[in-house]
């Protein structure tokens, strides 16, 4: 295949229609939502290593080639798929992926991007405005402006959440981008906080011990009456607490730890409150169910990914500042190639991103919002919420099911109890379920208990899917047992 405008169309044409039939398909609940074969007999399916040794894949060749791989993926648009945090992408978000796949402009410096970087910068102001940081008359505002808060897109919450995480050590200790991080730094955080704010942590070279971790109840929700004793704990040491985190929401259970009253806390103890909103951020988009993040303003920093509930492929995610001024103190970095006197028409990113080549990625999010408009995509989180709240009332009708907690997200959790409750037995049936394919759901522990697990990602996903779940769930179960 050349690399012109003519095989461009025409390999393009067979991707679209295969594509096509891909979504008609998943979406109309046909076949199996995951297939596993062993990995070297896929390899050796897909002709991997004969197309890498001799190329000329051509149209004909790649229509052969995706009759393997797309039956071989993950089929997230099925509405048996209630797995893991992943969003159903709008097909939007595909034309967003696709225009970037050809053209290929990095987001990082103006002069390579001057549209994508116009695009993240609006977005970030739309994301910023869903918070309250965002000052301005227009998202189109780029100017400075007093008591205004700024952000940047990332690739994934992990980069974002170190991102926050470096600018709250900037904040507390200056020096450390020279000098190193000073040994007397600590992080307050929930017991269950997300492993990539421990991982930020040992990669800024605290070690895993600076992770102080609060007391969570029953549910894995922080009591703030637990981070109050760590943090006089911390001072006793002779600590400086770096940051104090908080989860919304946890990522077993889908709960959020009270977001208002741990940033009145660090307000009176001049505290960098950092809110990982990873997942449950997108909230903020919902009138219904924003109430959740009550008290959010009163953080410094927010991350906030976007390929979770907003229907953005991955990935898509923020960190957001309250403080604009905290992205210029965040990095300190020379390239004579890069970082130079010119004419600024637009704004480098570059300056303020962990990232040196960064995707347009705020291009993804745009398709989507331009597709849906903002009350139609809090119409989609409204109804993920309130899906599962439906789906928690079905399971809990049924004798031989129990989910034991209210579900204040698109995160249920819930057992199947007529041969007992063990940890070994509740993991044994969602492999065995993942292995035969019909459904795909997760699995978490929460305080040591092993429960089954659903996102509901999907609005194609109703109740008679669930029960059809769970009509699978005893059959699997009794399957099991005769073993």
């Amino acid at each position: 295949m050349k690399n012109n405008p003519q095989e461009f169309k025409a390999i393009a044409d067979v991707v679209v229609e295969k594509l096509k039939d891909y979504l008609t398909e998943s979406q109309a609940g046909k076949g199996k939502v995951l297939v596993q074969k062993p990995i070297t007999e896929l390899a050796e399916l897909m002709h991997l290593e004969k197309w890498i040794k001799t190329g000329g894949f051509t149209p004909q060749a790649a229509s052969d080639f995706l009759d393997t791989y797309l039956p071989n993926t993950q089929h997230l648009h099925h509405p048996n798929y209630i797995g893991h945090q992943v969003a159903v992408p709008h097909v939007a978000a595909g034309m967003a992926d696709f225009i970037h796949g050809v053209i290929n402009s990095p987001a990082s410096i103006y002069e390579m991007s001057p549209s994508a970087i116009a695009i993240e910068m609006v977005v970030v102001n739309w994301m910023l405005s869903k918070v309250g940081w965002f000052k301005g008359d227009t998202l189109a505002n780029g100017q400075p402006i007093s008591g205004n808060g700024g952000g940047i897109l990332t690739h994934g919450g992990s980069a974002a959440n170190l991102t926050a995480l470096l600018a709250a050590r900037a904040a507390i200790a200056p020096e450390s981008w020279v000098d190193g991080t000073p040994n007397d730094l600590v992080v307050l955080g929930s017991e269950v906080a997300h492993y990539s704010v421990a991982r930020a942590i040992s990669i800024m070279g605290m070690g895993k011990k600076s992770m102080l971790p609060v007391a969570v109840n029953d549910w894995e929700v922080l009591k703030p009456e637990a981070l109050r004793l760590v943090y006089e704990s911390a001072k006793n040491e002779g600590k400086r607490v770096m940051a104090v985190v908080a989860n919304a929401c946890a990522t077993a259970t889908g709960l959020y730890d009270p977001i208002d009253e741990i940033g009145h806390f660090c307000e009176e103890n001049n505290l960098w409150y950092h809110v990982d909103g990873a997942h449950g951020a997108s909230a903020l988009v919902s009138p219904t169910e924003r109430h959740f993040l009550k008290g959010v303003k009163r953080a410094n920093s927010l991350v906030w990914d976007t390929h979770k509930m907003m229907q953005t492929s991955t990935l898509c995610a923020a960190v957001l500042f309250k403080d604009y001024q905290t992205l210029g103190t965040t990095f300190q970095q020379k390239g004579s190639y890069l970082f130079h006197e010119k004419e600024e028409v637009g704004r480098d990113t570059i300056s303020y991103s962990l990232e040196c080549t960064k995707a347009a990625i705020g291009t993804k999010l745009f398709w989507v919002l331009a597709a849906t408009g903002e009350k139609g995509m809090a119409q989609f989180i409204d109804n993920l919420y309130q899906k599962t709240r439906q789906f928690q009332q079905i399971i809990n009708d049924h004798a031989h099911f129990n989910s034991p907690y209210t579900p204040e997200s698109n995160i249920l959790c819930f057992q199947y109890t007529p041969f007992g409750t063990s940890n070994e037995f509740q993991l044994a049936l969602r492999n065995e379920i993942v292995r035969r394919g019909n459904f795909y759901i997760t699995s978490s522990e929460v305080r040591g208990i092993r429960y089954l697990r659903l996102t509901v990602m999907n609005l194609l996903t109703t109740e008679q899917h669930i029960l059809g779940l769970m009509q699978e769930i005893i059959k699997v179960a009794a399957d099991l047992k005769k073993k």
